[in-house]
C-alpha cells in the first residue's frame, strides 16, 4: 500500500520536486543583502573666480541594501556622487540627499550615508601683495653689530579666498642665524607661507643683503702669547 502510494503519480511528484527545487534556488539567489562602499564625491562646475574653500570629504561612506543578483552586478569603480555647483555665489552652500545623485541601478535602496549632507563654502579668488619680513637669529659676536638689511623682492604677492587674504598682513623668510657672523654676506631666503586656501604666487624667494660692521672704536683681542 505504502509503495503504492510512493509510485503513484510519480510524473508529476518529481516535476513538483523540481518546481520547488527552482522556486527556492530563485529565492535563496534573491535574498536581500547590505554592502558598504566607500563612493566618490567629485565636485563639478566650480564658478570661475570662485574657489572652494572649507575642508570638502573626498569619499562618502555608503550602505546599499537590495537583492543578491542586483548587487552582484555594482562594479564599485563606477559609483559616485557628483554635486553641481554651476552658478553658486559666494558663500556657504548644503547639498543634502545626496542618495539621488548616486548612480546605482534601480532595484537598490540606499540605508546609510556618511556624510549625509556636505557643505561647500565658495570664496572669490584676490591677490595682495604683502611686506617680506626677514626672520634673523642670534647676533653678531661682541666688537660687530648689524649695520643694515635690505631684501629683493621686499613684498611678494598672495593669491588665494578673500577671507583668508584679509588676515594676512606679512609673509616671512626661513631665519636667517647671525651668530659669530663678522662680514657682511648676501643670501638667497625661501619664503614661509602657511596659508589654508592661500599661496605664494610667484617668487617663493627673496635675496637678502646683510650688513655687519666692527663696532667704532672696539678692537679686536690679541692673540695670546
Amino acid at each position: 500500500m505504502m509503495l503504492k502510494l510512493l509510485t503513484e503519480n510519480w510524473t508529476l511528484k518529481l516535476t513538483s520536486l523540481v518546481f520547488a527545487l527552482i522556486l527556492w534556488m530563485f529565492i535563496m539567489g534573491e535574498r536581500r543583502l547590505e554592502v558598504g562602499y566607500a563612493v566618490p564625491l567629485h565636485l563639478q562646475n566650480v564658478p570661475e573666480q570662485l574657489m572652494i574653500a572649507n575642508e570638502v570629504p573626498s569619499l562618502v561612506d555608503v550602505r546599499i541594501s537590495g537583492p543578491r543578483t542586483l548587487l552582484l552586478k555594482v562594479n564599485p569603480n563606477d559609483m559616485s556622487i557628483g554635486v553641481d555647483l554651476t552658478d553658486l555665489k559666494p558663500g556657504l552652500t548644503t547639498f543634502k540627499r545626496l542618495e539621488e545623485k548616486l548612480n546605482i541601478p534601480s532595484g537598490l535602496r540606499v540605508t546609510r550615508l556618511s556624510p549625509s549632507y556636505v557643505d561647500i563654502k565658495l570664496d572669490r579668488i584676490r591677490e595682495k601683495r604683502i611686506p617680506i619680513k626677514v626672520v634673523l637669529e642670534g647676533a653678531p659676536p661682541a666688537g660687530f653689530r648689524l649695520a643694515g638689511l635690505t631684501a629683493s623682492p621686499e613684498q611678494a604677492v598672495i593669491v588665494g579666498a578673500e577671507s583668508e587674504l584679509k588676515r594676512i598682513s606679512e609673509v616671512a623668510t626661513e631665519p636667517v642665524d647671525l651668530s659669530g657672523v663678522q662680514e657682511s654676506f648676501t643670501l638667497l631666503v625661501p619664503l614661509l607661507h602657511e596659508g589654508t586656501y592661500t599661496r605664494i604666487k610667484d617668487e617663493q624667494t627673496t635675496e637678502i643683503h646683510v650688513n655687519v660692521e666692527a663696532r667704532t672704536g672696539s678692537q679686536r683681542a690679541p692673540a695670546g702669547n
